[in-house]
C-alpha cells in the first residue's frame, strides 16, 4: 500500500472504531494517533506517549487489527510507535501485534459475507431486568426460528441492542452453517436500493436479499421519509415472512412513534413480538461494572463500583466509558481514587440531565393518552384522566426529578402528600400490569426523543 494511501486508511478505520468505543474514550485514546508507515502487511501507529501506547495495545489492540482489517484485507499485524508528529516517528518503541499473540484472523474482522461482528454473542451479553424480555425472545429464536416474527427491539442508544440481534446471528450461524443470514444497517439498505435504481439492477437487489434465511436490519429509524426504500421493505418483508424466514428490526423508537414511517410498515413490525430495552437498574448497573472490571489487572474496591452503579444512571457505554476513566487515573497516579476524584470524573465525562418543560411534559403525555392537556390542571376526578396525571406526576418525578411540592403546584395547585400518593399508585401498579409497563417505555422514549 503507497504511503500516501495510509492517511485514508486511518481515517476509514477510526469511523468504524468510533462506532464501537464510547465517545470518552475514542476521544481520549485516539484523537493524536496516526499511522506513520505501512510495510508488507505491518501498520506502524503513531501515538503521543509511553502511557497511550501500553494503553492501545492492552485494551484495543484487536479491535484495531479488526478495524484496519476490515478497511484492508492485507494488513497483518500492527505497531505503535511514540511519535510527537506525522512526519517522524521515535525509533526502538514500537510494541507489535502479531498473528500469534492475537485472536485468530477469522475472528478479528466483520465477515464480508454475512456483516457478522464475532464479538458479539450471548456469552458477552449482560443480562439484567432491563433487557432479560429481550434476551430471552433472541433466545427463543436460536431455538426455534421464526417463532417470533418479526422481532422488533427498540430502546435509547448503548443499550446492547445492535450486540444482542447480532449475537442471534451469530449464534444461528454456529448451529447451521447452511442458512443464509445477512446484517444490515438501514441506511446501508437504502443506500443499496438508491444504487440499484441508478444503475438499472433493481431486480438483482430484489434477489440478493430475498435469497437470505435470516435478515437483520439495525437502525430502523433512520427509514423515517424514505417512502421508495420503505416500499421496497415492505414488499421484502412480505416475500421473507412468507417463506417463515426469520426477521429482526432494532430502533431507538417503538415503530409506532417513529415518524415518517407508513402505516402498513408499522402493521408488519406489530405482527411479530416488540421488545423495549431500556436503562440498567442499580442491580444491572452494579453487575455490569462487576463484569468489565474483571478485565483489568487493577483491583477495584467494591465501594467505589458501588458509587458508580448508584451516580451514573446511563446506558451500558457511559459505565463502560467511567470505568475505562478511572483505570486510566488510577495507572497515571499508581493509587486508587478518592471519593471527590471520583466524582469530578463522574461529572467531566457524563451528560448532564437535560433540562425539563413541565408543560411540554404534560402537553407530550396526555396527547399520548388522546386527552386535553388543559384538563390534567383541572379539578376533575374523572377515573382517566386521574390516571394520566398520575403518570405525568410519577415521570416527572422518576425521571427529571422534580419535587413533590412543585410537581403539585405546576399540575393544578394540588398539596405534595397527592403527588407522593400518586407516584407510589404508578410504582405499585408498575409490579403487576406489564401493559402500563409498555406505556411507561414508550412514553420515555417519546420525551427522550
Amino acid at each position: 500500500m503507497p504511503i500516501q494511501d495510509t492517511n485514508k486508511l486511518w481515517e476509514d478505520s477510526l469511523n468504524e472504531l468510533e462506532l464501537e468505543i464510547s465517545k470518552p474514550n475514542f476521544n481520549t485514546w485516539f484523537k493524536n494517533t496516526h499511522i506513520t508507515k505501512e510495510d508488507r502487511g505491518t501498520v506502524s501507529v503513531g501515538v503521543p506517549n509511553e502511557f497511550v501506547k501500553e494503553w492501545l495495545y492492552s485494551k484495543y489492540h484487536k479491535t484495531i487489527l479488526r478495524a484496519l482489517r476490515n478497511t484492508e484485507s492485507s494488513i497483518r499485524s500492527v505497531e505503535y510507535v511514540i511519535s510527537k508528529n506525522k512526519e517522524k516517528a521515535i525509533e526502538g518503541q514500537n510494541s507489535t501485534i502479531n498473528e500469534a499473540n492475537s485472536l485468530p484472523l477469522h475472528n478479528l474482522y466483520v465477515n464480508k459475507k454475512d456483516n457478522l461482528n464475532p464479538r458479539y454473542t450471548f456469552d458477552t451479553f449482560i443480562i439484567g431486568p432491563f433487557n432479560e424480555l429481550a434476551y430471552s425472545a433472541a433466545q427463543a429464536i436460536v431455538k426455534e426460528p421464526s417463532i417470533y416474527n418479526p422481532l422488533f427491539i427498540y430502546g435509547n442508544t448503548g443499550l446492547g441492542k445492535t450486540h444482542l440481534i447480532q449475537a442471534v446471528g451469530n449464534a444461528l450461524k454456529e448451529q447451521n452453517p447452511d442458512y443464509k443470514i445477512y446484517y444490515v444497517s438501514s441506511e446501508k439498505f437504502s443506500n443499496d436500493f438508491v444504487h440499484a435504481i441508478q444503475s438499472n439492477q433493481r431486480n438483482l437487489f430484489k434477489e440478493k436479499y430475498k435469497k437470505y434465511d435470516i435478515l437483520i436490519m439495525d437502525d430502523v429509524q433512520f427509514l423515517s421519509g424514505k417512502e421508495k426504500t420503505q416500499e421496497e421493505l415492505f414488499h421484502l418483508f412480505n416475500s421473507l415472512y412468507d417463506s417463515h424466514k426469520q426477521i429482526m428490526f432494532s430502533s431507538d423508537k417503538h415503530p409506532n412513534y417513529i415518524p415518517g414511517l407508513e402505516d402498513r410498515l408499522k402493521s408488519r413490525f406489530s405482527a411479530g413480538m416488540i421488545i423495549d430495552v431500556t436503562k440498567p437498574e442499580y442491580e444491572s448497573r452494579y453487575a455490569i461494572l462487576q463484569t468489565k472490571a474483571q478485565g483489568f489487572s487493577e483491583a477495584i474496591p467494591g465501594d467505589v463500583l458501588e458509587y458508580i452503579a448508584k451516580n451514573v444512571e446511563g446506558n451500558v457505554r457511559e459505565l463502560e466509558g467511567i470505568l475505562n476513566s478511572l483505570i486510566c487515573q488510577m495507572r497515571l497516579k499508581k493509587r486508587s481514587v478518592s471519593i471527590q476524584e471520583l466524582k469530578n470524573l463522574i461529572r467531566n465525562n457524563i451528560r448532564p440531565r437535560r433540562s425539563v418543560n413541565i408543560d411540554e411534559v404534560v402537553e407530550s403525555i396526555a396527547k399520548f393518552y388522546n386527552t386535553d392537556p388543559e384538563i390534567i390542571y383541572d379539578k376533575t376526578r374523572r377515573k382517566e384522566i386521574v390516571k394520566t396525571r398520575q403518570i405525568i406526576m410519577y415521570i416527572l418525578r422518576e425521571d427529571f426529578n422534580i419535587s413533590y411540592p412543585m410537581i403539585g403546584k405546576r399540575l393544578g395547585g394540588r398539596d405534595h402528600t397527592t403527588v407522593i400518593h400518586s407516584c407510589t399508585k404508578i410504582e405499585r401498579e408498575l409490579g403487576v400490569d406489564s401493559v402500563l409497563v409498555q406505556e411507561i417505555e414508550q412514553l420515555r422514549t417519546i420525551l427522550s426523543g
